[in-house]
């Protein structure tokens, strides 16, 4: 098909056509002189993280992190949310989507092939421009068309248009990626905070059967004169603001099950099948050698705004290449006749062909200000790149940092529970010998209801920076295991990519 378009346009070869245009190119006024960008995205080596982030030998998470907590149920809930959320659901339509920007931009590097065939039936006025026999009498024409089309695309744009539709259908399925270790993160948190409140409940009712036993002693001493009805009242009080505290958190559990149904992608019934949560402290909290160099591979965020780049990238070539002439080859065959007799006969051939040549000369500044609009796309990504890094390292950072702040806290709240246990149950034996009055016991039974609280609240909020961390640090995602690494990010050099797109 080449050679034919080629010959039948009288052209000596694809070199003469690229000599010709480009000397039609040199005379025309619309350019792209002295617009380039020096915006380059950064490496994590640029961002000093060596003491906040400093390696321990630890291991990136794998796919299957939530294992580590010892509890059956939590694996198996993210699995049924990846399967049925229908975020997954949009991220797939959005791949497809990209997926037919390919195939259509592909389409554009090859030949088209058409065929038509028209039939018409007309009465030629005997009055005007044919005389007789044809004036005045009905004729039927065939017209019967091949036709072929070639943009032989010299330039690259629409090679460029590939490229972009690529990098978008890449950055897709990153974003695909990042919403799965999202919901999978968001699952297992809401799972914890169902833990946590589960923990609080239990707490709860080893409160009301204390402030039970007050009262039951409180009695005791009214009866002997040793405590007034303000006392027994004060006891049955405490025992009512104890139940209700109860009866808010089964409204807080209840709650929290409809949203992790809505996280499963199911209705509320779903959440109220999930059995009470059974959770474990987890694996050691350790970070990876060579954390922020890997990390850019194993954040899909970071992947996903790198492919962004590289799409803005393509961008800017293929406005670039709206500077210089469009060369289309075109040739067709067919037949035209008027009546069926002599339709396909050699006298009745229709043949065309020949080049077509485009050339911006002016456009009063349209292409320069598309460039200049694709320059500012490219530098915008590139600065969200950058955030999206600067972001990724502070995330880890905060998530260890707030890890080794609680394991500090932990200590000293577990040595405030043990004291506040030992003055409670001291307060406890002095107020049913009579030793004490009851106010002292009710201030002892705060102090340890509120130690015990911390001491729970801080372990179920350990767990949950575990989570974030396990987030943080891509939740199990790899690119070079995907086929999402950016071709241009080869060790050869990062930033050699931007270079050129100037």
């Amino acid at each position: 098909m080449k050679s034919l378009f080629l010959s039948a346009s009288k052209l000596s070869g694809r070199s003469a056509v690229a000599a010709a245009v480009t000397a039609l190119a040199l005379t025309g006024c619309a350019n792209y002189f002295g617009m380039e960008s020096d915006k380059q995205i950064s490496s994590p080596a640029q961002y000093e993280s060596s003491q906040s982030l400093a390696g321990q030998g630890g291991q990136w998470p794998s796919l299957d992190w939530a294992s580590q907590f010892g509890d059956p149920q939590l694996p198996k809930l993210i699995s049924e949310a990846l399967d049925g959320n229908p975020s997954s659901a949009q991220a797939q339509a959005r791949i497809a989507k990209a997926s037919s920007y390919i195939e259509t931009s592909r389409s554009a590097l090859f030949p088209k092939v058409n065929s038509s065939y028209s039939w018409n039936r007309e009465l030629f006025s005997a009055n005007a421009l044919y005389p007789p026999p044809y004036g005045g009498t009905w004729y039927s024409e065939n017209n019967a068309l091949a036709s072929a089309s070639w943009d032989l695309d010299l330039w690259g744009k629409n090679r460029q248009r590939l490229g972009q539709a690529v990098s978008q259908e890449k950055a897709a399925e990153a974003d695909m990626q990042q919403a799965r270790v999202t919901l999978a993160a968001s699952v297992a948190s809401t799972y914890n905070l169902l833990a946590q409140l589960y923990a609080f409940r239990d707490i709860a009712a080893r409160e009301i059967a204390n402030r039970q036993n007050i009262g039951r002693i409180t009695n005791g001493r009214v009866i002997a004169g040793l405590d007034t009805n303000i006392e027994r009242q004060t006891a049955n009080g405490n025992i009512a603001t104890s139940q209700s505290n109860l009866t808010d958190l089964d409204g807080q559990i209840t709650v929290v099950r409809y949203q992790l149904g809505a996280l499963l992608g199911k209705g509320p019934d779903r959440g109220l099948q999930i059995a009470q949560p059974t959770l474990t402290v987890g694996n050691a909290v350790a970070l990876p050698d060579n954390l922020p160099a890997d990390l850019v591979a194993r954040r899909a965020d970071i992947v996903a705004a790198r492919w962004q780049v590289e799409t803005a990238m393509h961008d800017v070539k293929e406005a670039k290449a709206e500077f210089f002439p469009d060369v289309n080859l075109a040739a067709g065959f067919g037949f035209d006749a008027f009546g069926w007799g002599r339709f396909l006969t050699s006298a009745s051939r229709q043949i065309q062909f020949g080049p077509a040549i485009q050339l911006p000369i002016f456009d009063a500044g349209a292409l320069r200000s598309q460039l200049k609009g694709r320059y500012a796309d490219f530098e915008l990504d590139v600065a969200n790149y950058n955030q999206t890094l600067i972001n990724a390292l502070s995330d880890v950072a905060t998530q260890v940092s707030t890890i080794r702040s609680i394991d500090q806290q932990q200590g000293d709240a577990q040595r405030t529970l043990d004291a506040s246990t030992k003055a409670y149950q001291l307060a406890m034996i002095r107020y049913k010998a009579g030793l004490s009055p009851q106010l002292q016991v009710l201030t002892a039974d705060q102090n340890r209801l509120a130690a015990e609280q911390t001491v729970t609240s801080l372990k179920m909020r350990r767990r949950d920076m575990q989570i974030g961390l396990i987030k943080a640090l891509g939740g199990g995602f790899d690119a070079t295991q995907t086929g999402l690494v950016v071709p241009t990010d080869a060790p050869a050099s990062v930033t050699a990519a931007t270079a050129a797109a100037n």
